[in-house]
């Protein structure tokens, strides 16, 4: 019976006695062993299986953000693990809490940057004043422009160049990938230095262009953080750190009057 508007009700998935269904689909014998990881992802989160080279790009994209050296979400899961380390699941979740608006977080904002001035250029048929504009608020109000700038990576961030790349060569370098790059020329030219498209920037261009909504990009950020923080707890309980990140923050943050 098809639920009525003010049913709830879920589509994701249910268990039954012999059968597991996600979205209308067999689990056992229609999903497993039949499609990998990345493309359940998108299926749960975009309601379709992906073409190849979809899966292609989140692939791309999920392994660019897995793993960068010891950020703020890798030393805190390292620091949990020393404190509580027969709690994989406290380590890891709680450095994926340092997702946000400064880190992983920003390709979010960056898509939905691009999906605001896509909309400008239909509204203005003007593309170079809409880029104009929107870099010059940035500009004026001293906020930084989501997708762009690294403080380890000049003057290019190599995931970026790597995933236009692979975008090019999978033949998905129009659309948004050619937005973010003309949004590039046009922050070089007003802020007259040359600021780098970083990984999130490229990748909020990438999933756009294959179709993931603005609202499941943290997510992604989320699901590919975890696996790197998982080998970073398995490393902190082989080889620990915690006790020297904890020595030096004592060192070089030092207790005043």
């Amino acid at each position: 019976m098809k639920p009525s508007a003010k049913q709830t009700y879920t589509r994701t998935g249910a268990s039954f006695t012999k059968e597991v269904k996600v979205r209308g689909r067999d689990l056992v014998n229609e999903l497993m062993g039949s499609v990998n990881f990345t493309q359940m992802l998108y299926f749960l989160t975009c309601d379709r299986m992906p073409t190849r080279v979809q899966c292609d790009i989140l692939d791309a994209c999920l392994v660019t953000l897995m793993e960068h050296g010891l950020t703020p979400s890798a030393v805190i899961t390292r620091l949990m693990a020393m404190s509580v380390p027969e709690e994989p699941q406290v380590a890891i979740s709680s450095g994926l809490l340092a997702i946000g608006s400064v880190y992983a977080g920003t390709t979010e904002q960056c898509a939905a940057l691009l999906l605001e001035i896509e909309q400008g250029v239909k509204d203005t048929e003007n593309a170079d004043a809409v880029l104009q504009n929107i870099v010059g608020q940035y500009k004026r109000e001293r906020r930084p422009l989501p997708g762009f700038g690294h403080g380890t990576h000049a003057p290019d961030d190599p995931r970026a160049l790597q995933l236009f790349k692979i975008a090019s060569e999978l033949g998905c370098n129009g659309g948004y990938v050619r937005l973010i790059q003309r949004l590039g020329y046009e922050v070089d030219k007003q802020y007259g230095r040359h600021i780098t498209i970083n990984a999130t920037g490229a990748i909020a261009a990438l999933l756009l262009a294959i179709d993931v909504p603005v609202a499941a990009i943290r997510g992604y950020s989320v699901v590919s953080r975890a696996a790197g923080l998982a080998g970073h707890y398995l490393e902190e309980l082989e080889n620990p750190s915690g006790k020297a990140i904890w020595a030096a923050a004592k060192q070089v943050v030092p207790y005043r009057e």
